[in-house]
């Protein structure tokens, strides 16, 4: 009878756990895209919160306009809580943060207010994922969500799509979700790289490019796409690009043009070395890829090639000896120097970071760099249309 008695129990108790007593209708909530957030005059919160419009063209007419597929609520309050907690009145649903997609913080509050606070409730409620992606934006963040989109439903989507393939494949921003955001903003070297959004000459354009310096919080510096790339090779997230610089005349050694390379695979190591409280940092880079434009050069010889290698090499070598002037003139731990050390001998950091700031500007860098052309191209080294000689 053991046997029936425990079927009947199961059966009892799977009855009482079926059925909807949990349930979320579909027209009770508004689906986030994305979120920008500013300080207002007054020294409020305001939330701009895009809600995706999951109208279609069926619903609309021949001859109507189709509907925006993104709906900006603002709202305002002493917390980002309370300005979220406002949007009912407004939109008449309540939000739901599972599909955000990014989180975009206006410049001037990234520089006056710790972003850890800004960004509490998106890592403390449970709907936020830890894959959404935070951009600090130029100027206002809530103008960026009055942008259309080109091909994405929603600009939250066209924003996304922006930073990661712009991190792939051009090296001129970096990508980091929120969740890597919080290990950076509580590593050793308080320092983390957030990619920054701005205007393109046009108020309804917008580009992802460089990135901003967060340290102990706060916005400190924003760099430069072209040195963005350099502090991608630092920090070993360079995937691929494309490599410009000069073509030299061998016969009158004057600049004419510039051709490119691009890069296939690229490998760095960044070792810190600390003898006698004097910091020295090797830096060791592998580069290997194929010729993407050639304007004068010629890819004849063995010679040819290896002059053409030396030539990346050391343009490479300038572009990271200019980021790395600039993260010693701002005392900035860029490329996470501290947290190795930390790693590494925690008695060592511990002795170190009181100082460290000043240590890292006094520092030296050993830089080594690696190119190797693996393929011309189809042309076999000569510049198009160009007769071989």
């Amino acid at each position: 009878m053991k046997p029936f008695y425990s079927i009947l129990v199961s059966l009892v108790i799977l009855g009482l756990t079926a059925g909807c007593w949990d349930n979320n209708e579909l027209d009770e909530y508004g689906y986030v895209q994305a979120v920008a957030i500013d300080r207002t005059k007054d020294d409020l919160i305001q939330l701009t919160t895009l809600f995706y419009n999951p109208s279609t063209k069926m619903e609309t007419s021949a001859s109507a306009k189709p509907a925006e597929k993104g709906i900006n609520i603002q709202t305002s309050g002493e917390t980002i809580f309370e300005a979220i907690r406002d949007i009912t009145k407004k939109f008449g649903r309540k939000p739901k943060w599972d599909h955000m997609r990014v989180i975009l913080i206006g410049e001037q509050l990234a520089k006056t207010q710790n972003i850890r606070e800004v960004l509490d409730f998106f890592s403390r409620d449970q709907e936020p994922r830890g894959t959404v992606l935070p951009l600090i934006a130029e100027g206002s963040a809530g103008d960026f969500l009055k942008i259309q989109p080109f091909i994405e439903q929603t600009i939250g989507q066209q924003y996304k799509k922006m930073e990661t393939s712009g991190s792939l494949y051009s090296a001129k921003t970096s990508s980091i979700p929120l969740y890597d955001l919080a290990i950076q903003l509580k590593s050793p070297s308080k320092t983390s790289a957030i990619p920054y959004i701005h205007k393109n000459g046009s108020q309804n354009k917008a580009e992802v490019s460089g990135v901003a310096f967060i340290k102990d919080g706060k916005l400190v510096h924003i760099l430069e796409e072209t040195d963005t790339e350099a502090f991608m090779m630092l920090t070993d997230k360079y995937m691929s690009g494309i490599l410009e610089f000069p073509c030299i005349n061998s016969a009158k050694d004057q600049v004419q043009n510039k051709e490119s390379f691009e890069v296939l695979s690229f490998n760095s190591k960044v070792t810190p070395i600390v003898e006698d409280d004097v910091v020295s940092i090797g830096v060791n880079i592998r580069i290997e890829g194929t010729v993407g434009e050639l304007r004068c050069s010629l890819l004849k010889t063995k010679e040819d090639v290896e002059r053409f290698e030396h030539t990346i090499t050391d343009m490479v070598k300038k572009q990271l000896q200019h980021a790395i002037s600039i993260f010693k003139r701002q005392e900035l731990d860029a490329i996470g120097i501290g947290n190795q050390i930390y790693r590494k001998n925690p008695k060592l950091w511990k002795h170190l970071e009181p100082t460290w700031n000043k240590r890292l500007a006094q520092s030296q860098f050993q830089i080594d760099v690696d190119v190797e052309v693996l393929s011309t191209g189809m042309n076999v080294g000569t510049p198009f249309g160009t007769k071989e000689k």
